[in-house]
């Protein structure tokens, strides 16, 4: 029976691939009502955007993405089209503007376009749809009732500075636990890996439905391989 790969010891809750959630702010929720005011900006270690703490006016504490020109101590509407950042239904967004944020079924929370500098444009309504196009290009339908928060996710030059040493992508690594360095495969020795031991490239990497676990990587049991002829 092969060796078990790196990649089928991922996520089964081992030290060496723990997410270190201790070291994490918490999840991103959307107040049901009222107005808010934006007391502190904090980074995450689990997020590329910054975060927001608002502060509600009953007194309770929410955590948003925070958009993309909010300070500390602005006024965050909820239900209203009023600034960037404000937190409203896709019904009553604009056709045109940018949104981010987004519930997938009303009352879910943040669930789409929460990372640093992306964005969704909601393209228009219809009776019981919204039409958004995704960072992707692609167009998704939505429940007018879901919300979302106006404008762009902050921290978008995130990654126009290079790392430019190992050390600086070691600790950035580190911070949520992601295996690094990775190998390539087909540098590893044979014991290690399906695909290592290769003496020259161009191998096949279609493998038998009928392998152990271990050897299981790949294209298992391809019809085909190749590119598509256009």
């Amino acid at each position: 029976m092969g060796k078990r790969i790196i990649q089928r010891a991922r996520g089964k809750g081992g030290p060496t691939y723990r997410s270190p959630g201790h070291r994490f702010a918490g999840a991103v929720s959307y107040p049901r009502e009222g107005k808010g005011t934006v007391a502190d900006i904090i980074h995450d270690p689990a997020r590329d955007a910054p975060l927001a703490i608002l502060k509600m006016e009953n007194k309770s504490e929410h955590l948003i993405v925070a958009a993309e020109g909010m300070k500390v101590g602005q006024e965050v509407e909820i239900g209203e089209v009023k600034r960037m950042g404000s937190i409203t239904t896709l019904s009553k967004v604009p056709k045109g503007a940018f949104i981010f944020a987004i519930e997938t079924v009303p009352g879910s929370g943040p669930k789409l376009c929460c990372s640093a500098g992306t964005k969704a444009i909601l393209i228009g309504h219809d009776e019981k749809k919204v039409m958004i196009q995704m960072p992707s290009k692609a167009f998704k339908k939505m429940n007018p009732n879901c919300r979302a928060t106006i404008g762009i996710p902050a921290g978008s030059g995130l990654h126009d500075k290079p790392l430019l040493k190992a050390g600086k992508a070691f600790y950035a690594k580190r911070a949520r636990n992601k295996l690094w360095p990775k190998t390539s495969a087909v540098a590893m020795n044979a014991v290690d890996h399906p695909f290592g031991g290769q003496t020259k490239p161009g191998t096949s990497k279609s493998r038998s439905r009928h392998l152990p676990p271990g050897a299981k990587v790949g294209s298992i049991a391809s019809k085909r391989t190749g590119k598509r002829k256009r």
